[in-house]
């Protein structure tokens, strides 16, 4: 559906990866979508793995929204967030909004 179901924040470990595979095991995925990272071998059976750029289209621009519509984002810019937890806010802020219309 391309709803955002949970996100995580942290460098590309398998501690990361597999807090984000708790967070969505509620929802009973079934299929995950990768770019054949290693962590996805280690800890994801191989049937639930799909490797290829066909299915990434969405998530990338999900991607590109994110980092055109926060500024903390941008690779190269004045606006920053000096903690952690004012990134992982402001991050969730708008998923709530864009993705679901909340007012925040």
């Amino acid at each position: 559906t391309g709803v955002v179901l949970a996100y995580v924040f942290g460098r590309r470990t398998d501690e990361v990866f597999l807090e984000l595979k708790a967070l969505l095991e509620p929802f009973g995925i079934r299929i995950f979508f990768t770019d054949d990272w290693g962590a996805y071998q280690r800890h994801l059976p191989e049937q639930q793995q799909v490797t290829g750029k066909a299915n990434t289209q969405k998530i990338e621009r999900k991607h590109l929204t994110l980092r055109t519509r926060i500024k903390r984002l941008a690779r190269k810019t004045i606006c920053f967030s000096k903690l952690d937890v004012m990134h992982d806010t402001v991050i969730g802020l708008f998923i709530n909004r864009y993705e679901f219309g909340l007012a925040v």
